[in-house]
Formats: structure tokens, C-alpha cells, sequence
């Protein structure tokens, strides 16, 4: 029987690998019926070599049976393979010596709807890339013996077909095709990634031969912290072969710098709890809040006095809760505590990191350390993505950044017969207990935006069993200390009962709008208590667009000399806007929206790539900047934004601060400064002045020396110390302004001997595009500063 594999066992003893060299057989819908592995050897069929992990386009690249499909418009071709099915197939040698217990083929990932066969005999089926999958092989390995195992994945664009499909089903208009069948569904096709129905085993596979003692499960919660003492409570389980529990002795220590706990006792039963306190205990906290402690638990288990099995975990004690109330506005909330303490979010959207999900861990390292250096103290794991490794989870664990988990729905109703439900359960169950010891992992949310889909149609999004009845049932069986939240963002009943279908009445809110100049009324005048969207374009570096756009296309006037706007008729600019279809589809406006923005801030439209960039990056770095300054400078009546996002998944035309290739924009740098913990930021002008505002977001008191300049004449506008409370605002001066003038402020300020800076653009739009780039040296040169000279290029 194949379930998923964290349903199975937890703990492996030993992992026999078998990832590295497979053959891939490429199967055309007109190649005949090639129903078992036998088949593969009669057909004539024209196999590759393979790399596991890994995605069938990937290895087909690497065989020069098809072109890179980020450049250009190749991304399209691809249509042409969605209909294939796929065969992996390799041999190995079973291990030699008997197993002392179960031993089980396990697939972190297969993408997607898979058979597996083992010598020719059907181990199981998956239907479901976002889990891993375990298969019982136990009784079926040969001792030494040479084995084959074979995989076909089908088609999930001819398997979707065969659904029935209700007349009020909706999705995003290139992606019907995700209602049932469980990829990431971005994958077909999303303003933010192309459509890549990719097949493949994307995720690592091996053999895990267990022993006949084990420790298979542990969760961790921490029920309360009073006075420096937190009480933990941890459940676990065991199996064995032993015929009384008499003979197994458990033992738990856990040790963070100095602090310990132990405890050693003889089961009753196969599963237990244990609540221990642990006095002093050290906690872990978010970035800018404290250290994000973690303790190093180990757990030993003895059978007859000798070692049999041990399992370790790292484990961060802290408590959770969500404040929020029905209702947005002044008297709304939306607020999380750690530990007893209100903490203000500043973080970004998690998105995918690659169209081809078998690359995501070569990426990871580099996402991280950017999320990381942005100051980021939560970053939301985007509901239309595969859910993330623990090596995800485990750099947000050692670096104190909170991580708000969507399950993978996105824009759509979904589905709501049993059987799919049982399907959700079983994904849900899956993930919830995959990542539930994470210290980082602080809300699970049922979907991205399904209930704003609901509230757009004249619906009650009430009536979606997934995410009022299926996964809030996994979420308080298998984790019911960790907040969830039913969508984001959450449409109350008392928001449909004003019947009102646009969201200022909601606390947390997607501030898209109109995506107009970025001070206009959507933005400054928005209701939100929490903004877990808001997003601003920018033009990727020069240097990137001549790696995917092709040199006759390279800029938009090569093909339409003389247009005002002839981006319009570039199809490689729209192919890269992210459009999914390839005439006009639903997200061909974006380069438009771009080059409008750019218009809003400086009054024309440039005429040449480089000025181009350059605009727009302007424009989306002083958006992104005003942004999180006017959440920050709102706390606590605001208490959180995600903006989005950090790194693109494929080379594009996007809101990304960071372009495929790592190439960073503008916003990088100016986010990097505004989101240190402690940021000095000039508020918006009233009765011709500008108030100065230290935003503290640590549980210390900050106290510095402030200095505010013009950036053309270098007067000093204002020179002074502050002094703020923990975790609080102050107001510390204001400085006169006229809104007829256009000017550039500079403010740098020291903390316990450490600079840091920031700017403040005044103004109403049109900006002189020639004037900014004369200041822009001035910018970069404060502290935590940047090439000027390599901005767009």
C-alpha cells in the first residue's frame, strides 16, 4: 500500500540512496500503449539519460533535445509535451544483509501522478507532488539481488480531463487543470511563473531500512512561560517488536547553552506524553527581538540496557498567538505575540524559487542569505508553491525569522466531493507533521485568496470544506498549538453580512488596487491592520533582460520604431511579463502597468532600455521603501506587511527585488535599510512640516545621535539625540517642507557605535528622472550603501 511518507515512519536508521543516473523514456500520446516496464523494451522509443532529483525538461536540455526555455518565447514550446507520459526506470543492488525491521522505498517528491513498479510488480500509485510517498518493500528485496524499479508518470493535463467538473468550479483562467490534480499551482501558469506542466522525481528517493526498536514520532508545544520557567510538552511514540514494554527504557536531554532538561523513564504503553519544566529557560524569539535560541534534544532508546535506537531534533521554546478581530479598521487587529510580546512583521512573500522545482535546493542558500540580509523577521510561504524542505525551515529556525505557512490552494474553488477532500487530508496531514517542531513555523493558513474568490462571486467562502472543515481539523489533531488562519485574506461573516465585496473592512488584506502611483489614496489611505501582499514592478538589471530577451527584441523599438509604447508589441517582453498564453493572454498588461509606473513618478516614458531600468527601478524602490515606512510609522494600529517579493522563479518582468540570476534592483537596497530594527523615517507632509520618527522594534530601549541633511546644499536640518522605549514609536523633530518643492533628505543616525541611514524622496509627481540620477551617489554613499554606478545595469 503507498501512503504518504509522513504517515509512515520518521525516523530512518539506514538510507540507502538512490538518486543520481536513471533512463528516461519520453512516451507520445501516438506511441502506442506502454502499459508496464516490459513495454519500454518492444516500443520504439527514443530514451535519455536522467539525473533524480530532477525535472524531464532538465534532462532533455541535457541531451540537446531541447533549448533552454527561458530565453525568448521557447518557454511556450513546452505546450508541446504536456500530454506525454514519462518513464524513469534504473536497477540497483538490494542490500545484503537482512533487515532487522521494515524497509520502504521512499519518494520525497514525485511530480506527479506516478506508478511505481519493483521486478515488474506494481508497488503503489501516487497522485500528489507536494508530499513524499512510501511503498513497503520489505518482503520484496532479494538479499543482494539485482533489482529494477521502474516509475511512470502520466499526463496530468489528460488525467485532468477526465473529471466531471461543476458549472460554479473557478480558477485562474490558464490553470483548470490544478482543481484536482495536486501540482503547485503556479505550474500552469500564474502572473508570477510560466505555465511548465513538468514532470519528473523531483525530490530525492531511496530505501530507508529501519530497525526493530524505534522512536517514529515527537512533537514538541510549549503550553505556557511564567516567570522564566516554560512548561513543555512533548508527545511521542514508539514501535517494537518486543512482546511487553518492560525491557525499553526511553531517555530526553535536551541542552541550550547550559540550560538543560533530562528525563529518563520506562514507557507503558507504545505512545505518551511528557510535560516538563524547564526553569531559565532560553527562548527563542524573532530577528531584532532577542535570540532565536534553539535546544539540541536527543532522545535515546534502550532495549534490555542496550542503545537500540537515537533520534535527535532541534527544538526552539516559545509560545504563539494571533490577535485578530472580524473587522479592519481603526478598531481592527491582526497582531502576533511571541512569547507574551506584540511583534511588528516586516518580511516578504515566499515564492517559488524556480519553474523547475528540482533546482530549488541549489537555490536555497542564496534565497535564504537574501531574506536574511533584507532584515526580514517573517517571510510567507505563498500558497500557490510546493511546500519547502526543512532546510527551509531549519535557516529560519537559526536566524529568528517567523514563517506564516499556506497550505498550497491558491485562487480557485476547489473541488468538494469526499474523495478529493480525503485527498486534502491526507497532504495536510502530511505537511502539519513534517513541520510542526519548527520554532520558525508560526500560523498555518488555509489557502492564498480563496475566500477573496468566494467574496467576488457573491459567495460565502463558509461553505469551503477545506478550509472550515478538513484542515482545521488536521491543524488542531496534529498541531493545536500554532494559530490557522482560514484563508488569506480572511473574509468574516460580518464583512459578507455589510455585503460588501472589496476588502477595506478586513484587518489583514492583498493591497493591489489600481497599482498607481505609490502614494495615491489606495495606498495611503488603505484600512489594513496587516498587509500580507503589496507589490510595486521593477525592470530587472540590463544585463539580465540580454540573457532571456533575444538581441532583435531587446528593446521594444527594434520592432515598432516610432510608438510611444511599442513594449505592446514585443511578444518576448510580454512572454517574460509573465503571460501564459502566447497572444495577448491574461497578464500581456503587465509591461504596460510597468511603463506606467515609470510615468506616474516621472511624467514620460523613456525611449531607450537603459533609462528604462533605471526609471523603473526608482519607481518600484522609493514604492517598496514607502510601503514599509507607512507600516512602520502606523504601529501598532498597523502591525505587519509582506511585501512582495524577494527573488523571481524565472526571468521576468516583475515585483521582485531580486532577478532570477541574483541580480539585485534598486529596492534591495533601500528595503535593506528601512527594515533594520531600529529605522528613523520621515513621515508624510501635514501643516508644512514632515514629522521625524524612530520606529523601535526590539524590547530594549534605543538611544542614538540622528542627523538629517539636503542632499543638494548639505544644509543640516536637523541634529539631535533620541531616546525610544522598547518596542515602541517616537516622534523626534519635524522638519518644513513645501509640496511644490522637489527635494531629497538624507538621514543617518549611530547606535552603540553602529550607522545606519536612510532617505526621504518629497514631492509631488513629476519627478525630473536626470535630477534623481545626479543625487543617486548621495544615496548610495550613506551607510549600508551600493554601487550607484551599477544600478539597472
Amino acid at each position: 500500500m503507498s501512503l504518504p511518507a509522513d504517515l509512515i515512519y520518521s525516523g530512518a536508521v539506514k538510507r540507502i540512496p538512490l538518486d543520481g543516473d536513471w533512463t528516461l523514456y519520453p512516451v507520445r500520446p501516438h506511441d502506442g500503449p506502454v502499459s508496464s516496464p516490459d513495454d519500454l523494451l518492444n516500443a520504439s522509443l527514443d530514451p535519455v539519460p536522467a539525473v533524480v532529483p530532477g525535472n524531464v525538461e532538465i534532462d532533455l536540455m541535457r541531451a540537446g533535445k531541447l533549448d533552454d526555455p527561458y530565453v525568448g518565447t521557447r518557454i511556450y514550446r513546452l505546450r508541446e509535451i504536456e500530454a506525454y507520459d514519462w518513464w524513469y526506470v534504473r536497477e540497483f543492488d538490494a542490500p545484503a544483509e537482512p533487515p532487522a525491521g521494515p524497509v520502504r522505498l521512499v519518494f520525497e517528491g514525485i511530480d506527479c501522478l506516478a506508478t511505481v513498479w519493483l521486478n515488474g510488480e506494481v508497488l503503489g500509485e501516487t497522485d500528489n507532488m507536494l508530499i513524499p510517498w512510501s511503498f513497503d518493500v520489505t518482503d520484496r528485496l532479494g538479499r543482494g539481488e539485482r533489482t529494477r524499479l521502474a516509475v511512470r508518470i502520466a499526463s496530468p493535463v489528460r488525467a485532468a480531463r477526465e473529471y466531471s467538473y461543476e458549472p460554479w468550479l473557478t480558477a485562474v483562467s490558464t490553470g483548470y487543470e490544478h482543481l484536482y490534480v495536486r501540482k503547485a499551482p503556479h505550474m500552469y501558469g500564474w502572473d508570477i511563473a510560466p505555465r511548465v506542466i513538468t514532470a519528473g522525481i523531483w525530490r530525492s528517493v531511496g530505501l530507508e531500512v529501519h530497525g526493530r526498536d524505534e522512536l517514529v514520532d515527537v512533537g514538541y508545544a510549549v503550553e505556557s512561560i511564567d516567570d522564566g520557567t516554560a512548561m513543555l510538552k512533548i508527545g511521542w511514540q514508539l514501535r517494537t517488536d518486543a512482546p511487553d514494554l518492560d525491557a525499553i527504557e526511553l531517555t530526553v536531554t535536551g541542552e541550550c547553552d547550559g540550560n538543560r532538561f533530562e528525563r529518563t523513564f520506562r514507557p507503558l504503553f507504545i505512545a505518551g506524553e511528557l510535560r516538563l519544566e524547564v526553569p531559565d529557560a532560553r527562548l527563542w524569539w524573532p530577528k531584532g527581538y532577542g535570540e532565536p535560541d534553539l535546544y539540541e534534544v536527543r532522545w535515546e532508546l534502550r532495549r534490555d540496557g542496550a542503545l537500540a535506537h537515537v533520534s535527535t531534533h532541534t527544538v526552539g521554546l516559545r509560545t504563539i498567538e494571533l490577535e485578530r478581530t472580524e473587522l479592519g479598521g481603526e478598531d481592527g487587529a491582526f497582531l502576533f505575540r511571541i512569547n507574551g510580546e506584540p511583534i511588528m512583521c516586516r518580511g516578504t512573500n515566499w515564492v517559488p524559487l524556480d519553474a523547475f522545482h528540482s533546482r530549488d535546493v541549489s537555490r536555497y542558500d542564496r534565497a535564504l542569505e537574501l531574506i536574511d540580509d533584507l532584515g526580514c523577521n517573517i517571510v510567507r510561504c505563498w500558497g500557490g508553491n510546493v511546500y519547502e524542505e526543512d532546510s527551509f525551515f531549519d535557516f529560519c529556525d537559526r536566524h529568528g525569522i517567523m514563517v506564516w505557512q499556506d497550505f498550497a490552494f491558491a485562487c480557485a474553488f476547489y473541488p468538494q466531493e469526499p474523495d478529493f477532500l480525503e485527498r486534502v487530508r491526507l497532504e495536510a496531514q502530511a505537511v502539519v507533521r513534517r513541520l510542526r517542531n519548527h520554532a520558525s513555523l508560526i500560523l498555518w493558513s488555509g489557502d492564498n485568496e480563496v475566500d477573496m474568490f468566494y467574496q467576488m462571486r457573491g459567495l460565502d467562502p463558509r461553505i469551503n470544506r477545506i478550509s472550515r472543515e478538513v484542515l482545521p481539523q488536521v491543524c488542531a489533531a496534529s498541531d493545536p498549538y500554532r494559530p490557522y488562519l482560514e484563508s488569506s485574506p480572511y473574509v468574516a461573516s460580518e464583512v459578507l453580512r455589510r455585503k460588501r465585496r472589496d476588502q477595506g473592512l478586513m484587518p489583514e488584506q492583498h493591497l493591489w488596487g489600481p497599482r498607481d502611483y505609490f502614494k495615491s489614496s489606495y495606498y495611503a489611505e488603505n484600512t489594513a491592520s496587516f498587509a500580507s501582499e503589496i507589490g510595486y514592478h521593477g525592470c530587472p538589471n540590463v544585463s539580465s533582460i540580454r540573457r532571456f530577451i533575444e538581441p532583435d527584441h531587446l528593446w521594444p523599438s527594434a520592432q515598432t520604431p516610432g510608438r510611444e509604447r511599442p513594449w505592446q508589441e514585443n511578444d518576448q517582453w510580454r512572454a517574460h511579463a509573465t503571460d501564459p498564453e502566447p497572444v495577448y493572454g491574461p497578464y500581456a498588461h503587465r509591461i504596460d502597468l510597468m511603463a506606467n509606473q515609470i510615468r506616474e513618478l516621472f511624467g514620460f516614458y523613456p525611449d531607450n532600455l537603459d533609462d528604462f531600468a533605471l526609471a523603473s527601478q526608482i519607481s518600484q524602490a522609493e514604492a517598496k521603501k514607502f510601503f514599509i515606512e507607512m507600516f512602520r510609522i502606523g504601529k501598532w494600529r498597523r502591525t505587519g506587511i509582506m511585501w512582495w517579493n524577494a527573488l523571481d522563479c524565472w526571468p521576468q518582468f516583475s515585483d521582485a527585488v531580486v532577478d532570477y540570476y541574483f541580480a539585485k534592483k534598486l529596492a534591495y537596497w533601500y528595503i535593506r535599510r528601512v527594515q533594520v530594527p531600529v529605522c528613523v523615517m520621515f513621515d508624510e507632509p501635514s501643516a508644512w512640516t514632515c514629522r521625524i520618527v524612530v520606529a523601535n522594534d526590539t524590547l530594549k530601549p534605543a538611544c542614538g545621535q540622528v542627523q538629517i541633511v539636503d542632499a543638494e546644499t548639505d544644509e543640516v536640518l536637523l541634529s539631535d539625540g533620541f531616546a525610544v522605549d522598547p518596542n515602541a514609536n517616537r516622534a523626534i523633530g519635524r522638519v518644513r517642507v513645501s509640496r511644490g518643492e522637489h527635494r531629497l533628505f538624507l538621514i543617518s543616525w549611530e547606535i552603540d557605535g553602529q550607522r545606519y541611514a536612510n532617505h526621504y524622496l518629497h514631492g509631488t509627481p513629476p519627478l525630473d528622472l536626470a535630477w534623481y540620477r545626479s543625487l543617486l551617489p548621495r544615496i548610495a554613499s550613506l551607510p549600508g550603501g551600493f554601487d550607484p554606478d551599477a544600478v539597472a545595469r
